[in-house]
């Protein structure tokens, strides 16, 4: 039987580093599907300082805890945002991870559900994120969560797809 704690809540800026860190350790555990050239640009964009402060300061934080550690994360960036990827009307999730140790638990479905009612809540009409040929498990649970595919993109020499929810 499990008896972790899991503890959820919204993240704020002095959680940055902490999240930084737990995305390089939960995305890392995909290097092995990227070529060389790949993995090195994307780790680039993971382990920049940057990338976290947009995030913070575009999107809602929520994560996950366990004996005061931070274990898994997902931000919900609001309409307005657009990207090559994501529409101005839409909101999308961002960067779910969860620590490799922690992975079955429920974790990225409890984050992703989050972000789900906090659109609901705050007035968003579409979900969207994007996941990797890769990720399978990801693609498992955003399809069950009601999910549809959208469209179909290449990055990092891979397949990626583009998956859309009405809220």
């Amino acid at each position: 039987m499990n008896t972790m704690q899991f503890h959820f809540r919204k993240g704020d800026d002095k959680d940055k580093e902490h999240l930084q860190a737990l995305g390089l350790m939960a995305y890392g555990q995909h290097k092995s599907a990227m070529s060389p050239e790949n993995w090195a640009t994307y780790y680039a964009f993971m382990s920049n300082p940057e990338t976290f402060t947009y995030l913070m300061k575009t999107s809602t934080c929520f994560l996950c805890e366990t004996d005061n550690q931070i274990i898994g994360m997902a931000f919900l960036v609001s309409k307005g945002h657009p990207t090559e990827m994501f529409d101005a009307n839409w909101s999308y999730i961002r960067m779910v991870g969860v620590h490799p140790t922690f992975g079955g638990n429920g974790i990225a479905k409890k984050l992703t559900q989050l972000c789900i009612e906090h659109a609901q809540n705050t007035g968003e009409n579409f979900v969207a994120l994007h996941t990797s040929e890769f990720m399978h498990a990801a693609r498992h649970i955003y399809e069950k969560m009601g999910f549809k595919k959208f469209r179909e993109l290449q990055r990092y020499g891979k397949r990626y797809w583009v998956y859309l929810m009405e809220v």
